[in-house]
Formats: structure tokens, sequence, C-alpha cells
């Protein structure tokens, strides 16, 4: 298995929509809540070009992807999608840690993630922590995401909001 983890493109962005809606489907969710997340699940050219989006490949076929999104007050994990034929196989791990490294290099002392409850205990063992709840009710129904934070070692020793050329 040849895995690598390069930038995304912008011309990567319905590949990476149609994986994030498999990625969703994994976990049994109804049609109904998959039309009613269609925003959600949505990847953009704007946003891959606007931020740090990673895919991983395996043989040059995209197995996975996520985004490393900042901001000045949060740096944060999103987007991670794996494509099920491609679970446990360490791909998710290998996009964690790649986007934690570069968190680190851009000078984040932490990482921030919303997860689906499915996902909860990969991040754990990636070592984030619960930290709180985020409410995503979906059509009339009651539901929360947990919210985790994972603590960085900020490799330069700066603010995430001091940038280089700044």
């Amino acid at each position: 298995m040849d895995l690598q983890i390069r930038r995304a493109t912008p011309d990567e962005a319905e590949a990476l929509t149609a994986l994030a809606h498999a990625a969703k489907r994994h976990w049994d969710y109804s049609e109904e809540w998959i039309n009613h997340w269609e925003a959600d699940l949505t990847i953009t050219p704007d946003f891959i070009a606007d931020n740090e989006v990673f895919v991983a490949t395996i043989d040059d076929e995209i197995a996975g992807c996520c985004a490393l999104v900042l901001s000045e007050k949060l740096t944060e994990l999103e987007h991670m999608w794996i494509d099920p034929k491609h679970m446990r196989k360490g791909v998710g791990r290998a996009l964690f840690e790649h986007t934690k490294r570069r968190a680190e290099e851009l000078g984040s002392n932490t990482l921030e993630l919303s997860a689906d409850p499915n996902a909860e205990s990969f991040y754990e063992r990636m070592g984030a922590k619960r930290i709180g709840e985020v409410p995503a009710d979906v059509l009339g129904q009651s539901r929360v995401l947990p919210r985790m934070r994972m603590e960085l070692s900020n490799k330069r020793g700066i603010s995430p909001t001091v940038r280089e050329g700044s």
C-alpha cells in the first residue's frame, strides 16, 4: 500500500464531496439526513483554495481527506472523511498526524474539532479530549456532536495569529 498525503486542488472538490457523502453513509444515516446535510458535506473549490485541505491517496486513488481551518482564535480540523473501503487501514491516523504536525508548524497551541458521534473514539485514540457538546438537531430530532480539543506542541513558540510576514 503506497499511502501519500498531499494538498488538495480546487478541481478535486467534486470528488472530495462524493467522498464525504460515502463516508457519512457508512454510518447508516438515513437518506433524509444525508440530504439535510448536503451543504455541510459539500467541499467547494473556494474552500480548498482558502484552507489547507489534504488528501490521502493510495496508489493514486483518493482514500481520505481533511482540512485545517485557521482563524484568529482557533485552529480547527474539518472535513475528515475516509473512503469506507479504506477505513481501519491507518489512513485516518496518517491524515490526522499530518494535519496535527502542520498545525504545530503554523504555531497553533491547540487543535479543535466537532466529531460525528461515531468518530469520537477515533479522535480519543489520537489524543483529543471532549471539551463539550455542539447541538446538531436534525429534522426535529435532538442530536449533539462531541466538541474535542487536542493540545499541541507549538514548535515555533508563537501565537497562531502571528505569522511570518504579517
